[in-house]
């Protein structure tokens, strides 16, 4: 399986790190990976990770300007994609087909060849623009998976909450996840 991982300037580096190291764990799975200038930024600010420690997690790493890439085509075979986090910027390219850099242009191709395509919101609260933003992605089949808290798992650490976005986010990736299953409320 060829997956595209995206990441942006939004906070929430730290998903993005645990699921491209679970990734990595996958022998099936080739990782292709993207992180835009604002994300680059925000791995400086927000983990004790350089980019280049990110960048070996992934099997092939883009230049975010590279628009003659692989993955700018549709003929290239992916299985889906995930921008994990996703800025609102760059929720607002891709709903409005603005393809201007190759994360961008990669979503798009996911989206026209009807292929997944989870995005990572982050920010707080969402105003009525992110909102219909948002909402008209999910309409034509993209994954909206802003990363929520649970609090039914009797873990609740900070790594707990993180493994359940990137559970979640394998799942609709067809992908192997460590997913607890909810088995209903207390007996």
């Amino acid at each position: 399986m060829r997956i595209i991982v995206g990441i942006t300037g939004a906070s929430g580096i730290v998903i993005a790190v645990e699921l491209l190291q679970r990734l990595k764990k996958m022998d099936s799975v080739e990782t292709h990976l993207l992180v835009t200038e604002g994300g680059m930024l925000t791995i400086r600010d927000e983990t004790n990770f350089d980019v280049y420690e990110i960048n070996k997690l992934a099997d092939v790493v883009y230049n975010v300007h590279e628009m003659d890439a692989a993955i700018a085509s549709g003929s290239f075979m992916t299985d889906g994609m995930a921008i994990v986090p996703c800025t609102m910027k760059t929720v607002a390219g891709i709903v409005n087909g603005y393809s201007d850099n190759l994360l961008l242009r990669a979503a798009d191709v996911c989206i026209k060849e009807k292929r997944p395509l989870v995005l990572v919101p982050r920010e707080m609260p969402f105003s009525k623009i992110h909102l219909r933003n948002m909402k008209e992605l999910a309409d034509i089949g993209v994954v909206i998976m802003p990363p929520v808290m649970t609090f039914y798992n009797t873990d609740m650490t900070l790594q707990s909450h993180i493994n359940h976005v990137v559970n979640k986010i394998l799942l609709h990736l067809k992908l192997p996840s460590e997913l607890i299953e909810w088995s209903g409320g207390k007996k």
